[in-house]
């Protein structure tokens, strides 16, 4: 399988699985700095020129962390067995993708939001209110626990995401009250895959 991926972007989530699950794969950057999203090859892989990107072996080619993901931990052993279990995980996967994600989004791409630049104080405002919201809400889920789930699972390698993304901007988040997220994320970090990704992306956490 290859993924394509940009450091530090979500596709992190798929990359730490991929890593998990302890197969061959393929591992291919994609410059988001530098247009490469956009360019005509890269389209034909994901028409939306986004990350990330999974092509499977036969050439199938599958996008988006809520596709992603469920198809991973499935293959890897790192998905609910259960009928409930499974439903709570679609859920979580679908308040990171719907939810926490987009309000980053308005804190670091404005631009996506609105064209006229003076209105980009504003949405990076009103996101950064939504990511803390976001933030203090994961915190609460981890509490009394060490995963998302009853066990480690492709949740958990989204979870670490958001806590990346906000040790970027640090000073605009109240990382201090965030004890029971910081504590997954030294779990996170204990993990050799998990370490091994986050040193090849460079990102830190």
């Amino acid at each position: 399988m290859k993924l394509y991926y940009s450091p530090g972007a979500c596709s992190l989530a798929p990359h730490i699985v991929l890593e998990e699950g302890g197969k061959p794969y393929e591992a291919q950057r994609v410059n988001l700095a530098g247009g490469e999203q956009r360019t005509e090859a890269y389209l034909k892989i994901h028409p939306n020129g986004r990350v990330p990107a999974l092509v499977l072996d036969d050439g199938t080619v599958i996008t988006e962390n809520t596709a992603i993901l469920p198809y991973l931990g499935k293959k890897f052993g790192l998905w609910p067995q259960d009928e409930m279990g499974e439903a709570k995980a679609l859920s979580l996967i679908g308040l990171f993708a719907a939810g926490v994600h987009p309000a980053w989004a308005h804190i670091s791409r404005p631009g996506r939001y609105a064209t006229d630049e003076t209105a980009h104080p504003n949405l990076q405002a009103t996101g950064i209110a939504s990511f803390t919201t976001y933030l203090r809400q994961i915190d609460g889920m981890l509490a009394g626990r060490e995963w998302f789930g009853d066990a480690y699972s492709v949740l958990d390698a989204y979870g670490l995401v958001f806590y990346a993304w906000a040790t970027r901007r640090a000073a605009d988040f109240p990382m201090a009250e965030l004890k029971n997220y910081r504590a997954f994320r030294d779990r996170m970090v204990a993990r050799p895959a998990v370490r091994k990704v986050l040193e090849d992306e460079k990102v830190a956490v």
